[in-house]
């Protein structure tokens, strides 16, 4: 009996792996673990390929880093723990002090809080003459909605991610004001797809951006988006 309630202990916190889809390796904290783990958040860049990468997204990857060898697109690192200028900005200006705190040290970006391969996998690329971005993007096992395919909210959080990163790149430290998102076709899980976004219009401190999902080969349309984005007043707090 005791032999049997320890073997129950241990497996507490122990990730369920998805049906079909293969399990984190044993030497990898998973995602319940790292909760309550103290370990240093070391500073990857994760939009570098890594094992889980499927062959397209990997092909693809490939295709745009030749883009970038005459500078007309360029790579958009991206890591869990952000320090640039702009996130010190943002705190600084923005951010009221008495949201400083402890719990503040363990955040981390949403879409790199998961383990390679099990949720947002992806790789951003800019034109800023274009004012564009496309973001390279792989949903893992653990973004499931409908069995076999990608959770609607997963799908909003990754067009959040690329049409914020264009009116931020375009005019500085903005926030979310609307999303219109028209779902088309669902998503396969784990499948690789392309993120097209592209700065409309500005009117004054109102960002306008637009987006669409496509398969690899540019045939199936998944989505489409209208953005709008507020540039922040540095004069004023968030509340």
């Amino acid at each position: 009996m005791l032999r049997i309630c320890a073997a129950r202990l241990r497996s507490v916190g122990a990730p369920r792996c998805p049906r079909g889809g293969a399990c984190p390796p044993a030497s990898q904290p998973g995602p319940a673990r790292r909760l309550f783990s103290s370990e240093k958040l070391t500073q990857r860049d994760h939009s570098l390929p890594n094992p889980s990468w499927s062959k397209d997204l990997r092909l693809l990857f490939d295709q745009f880093m030749k883009k970038c060898e005459d500078s007309s697109w360029k790579r958009l690192p991206s890591y869990k723990c952000e320090f640039s200028q702009q996130v010190q900005d943002f705190k600084t200006h923005f951010l009221d002090p008495k949201f400083m705190n402890e719990q503040m040290v363990h955040g981390q970006l949403f879409t790199r809080s998961f383990e390679d391969g099990l949720g947002f996998e992806y790789a951003m690329f800019c034109n800023d003459a274009e004012k564009r971005i496309v973001c390279l993007f792989q949903g893992g096992p653990y973004l499931q909605g409908a069995p076999g395919f990608l959770h609607g909210g997963a799908i909003a959080t990754i067009i959040d991610a690329t049409t914020g990163m264009t009116a931020l790149l375009a005019g500085g430290i903005v926030m979310t004001a609307n999303l219109n998102i028209n779902f088309k076709r669902p998503i396969p899980l784990c499948s690789t797809v392309v993120l097209n976004s592209q700065l409309d219009k500005v009117e004054g401190r109102k960002f306008f951006v637009s987006c669409n999902i496509h398969s690899v080969d540019g045939k199936i349309l998944y989505s489409e988006t209208a953005g709008l984005f507020i540039k922040l007043d540095p004069d004023k707090r968030l509340k």
